[in-house]
């Protein structure tokens, strides 16, 4: 098994043991064979008799394509939803189905993995530290992005504001039933019309 691999296929079958409803869902397309292509990597893998994902052999055909954005990375980590949202899926309508019902609701159960190792009121502790801490972090950085796009629209003037777009888009609408009017005029005029 590649480090790729590793990396995606081990964390999705951990999900999907502490998630029998998963298992129980991937089962009922067992031998089915998906690739997931992202950026510069592709990976292509099936579905086994227990529902977990194994890496296969690349000389089989994939009944699903999952193509992620590339920039998929940095959603993964900021917001998972609009990563789903904007991942393509392809081929088999149901299997398709089934391998985004699955991974747009599998959940990480962090506080009973650090359970398992530090005990319970360490790991609701450190869960509820790490929560405050990913969202003050997607906090920051939404507020970062808001500041970056009032400078380049107000201050550098790199970009056109929100209001000046909606005026010049209201006078390009004015300019062009000004042309249609001025061109029946000429019709009449002319008496082509």
């Amino acid at each position: 098994m590649s480090i790729l691999e590793r990396l995606i296929v081990l964390p999705i079958n951990h999900l999907v043991a502490d998630a029998p409803w998963a298992g129980e869902r991937l089962r009922q397309h067992a031998g089915g064979v998906l690739r997931i292509k992202g950026g510069v990597f592709s990976l292509l893998l099936q579905i086994d008799g227990t529902g977990f994902l194994r890496a296969c052999d690349a000389s089989l055909t994939p009944d699903v394509c999952i193509d992620l954005p590339p920039d998929f990375l940095l959603r993964a980590a900021v917001d998972r939803n609009n990563l789903m949202s904007a991942a393509r899926l392809s081929g088999m309508a149901d299997f398709a189905e089934t391998l985004a019902f699955v991974f747009r609701n599998l959940r990480w159960d962090i506080e009973g993995d650090l359970a398992r190792f530090l005990g319970d009121i360490p790991a609701r502790r450190l869960a509820m530290s790490g929560g405050a801490l990913v969202a003050t972090l997607q906090e920051t950085g939404r507020r970062l992005g808001d500041n970056l796009t009032e400078y380049a629209t107000a201050d550098a003037g790199m970009l056109a504001s929100p209001t000046l777009i909606k005026t010049f888009n209201g006078e390009v609408d004015v300019l062009r039933d000004d042309v249609a009017r001025l061109e029946k005029r000429l019709a009449r005029l002319t008496g082509i019309a």
